[in-house]
């Protein structure tokens, strides 16, 4: 009894102990929960841009249009699923972009019945190919760039033909690395994204 009195003890101990650790060290591994989710490689020339469906404040589409300015890509193909109050997200999108000046003409909307990053990778790289593209520049936001990346290398490694791209981020209206934990929809933003890091491989 003695000794099961004193495991409980030590248990609470090194409990504390672990939680006094995490608490000094925060500055630490706060960020690099964060940091671990980026993957930018910034842009480069290349046949298209393509604007990843999910960006409810419209920065994929503007870092995308930003693109095209630039001199980067001569259009941008936008990614739009279905289920935005009877709409496609990308009409919504490339909407929101001339209001803000850009010229319609710049975009290209993609709308498909894909409702995650994988279905959407095997839409819009079907599409790609069928348009004879070689290089595209992958937009989407800073906390879905490693994600992204990894699912449409996977999606083109089993579809022969399929082009090659560089991961461009834009940033987002709540998250950024070193800070998201300091305001609510940047907690949530790290816990789905790291959410389905884990699961996604899982096939759940």
């Amino acid at each position: 009894m003695r000794a099961g009195r004193r495991f409980p003890l030590k248990t609470i101990i090194a409990i504390a102990a672990l939680a006094v650790v995490l608490f000094f060290t925060r500055l630490f591994w706060l960020p690099a929960l964060g940091w671990a989710l980026v993957y930018d490689q910034g842009p480069a020339k290349a046949d298209i841009a393509v604007v990843l469906a999910g960006d409810q404040w419209g920065h994929r589409i503007l870092k995308a249009a930003e693109l095209v300015r630039d001199g980067y890509v001569p259009v941008a193909l936008v990614s739009g699923p279905p289920g935005f109050y009877g709409f496609h997200e990308c009409d919504l999108a490339i909407q929101f972009a001339v209001r803000k000046g850009y010229p319609a003409e710049w975009f290209i909307p993609m709308p498909h019945d894909g409702y995650n990053t994988r279905d959407e990778a095997r839409v819009i790289l079907a599409e790609l190919r069928r348009r004879n593209v070689h290089t595209f520049l992958l937009v989407t936001s800073n906390f879905h760039t490693a994600r992204a990346t990894r699912i449409y290398r996977s999606v083109a490694k089993s579809m022969a033909g399929a082009p090659s791209f560089r991961t461009v981020a834009s940033t987002d209206e709540f998250f950024t690395p070193d800070g998201w934990w300091r305001n609510r929809e940047g907690r949530k933003i790290l816990w789905n994204e790291w959410l389905k890091t884990v699961t996604g491989p899982l096939g759940i």
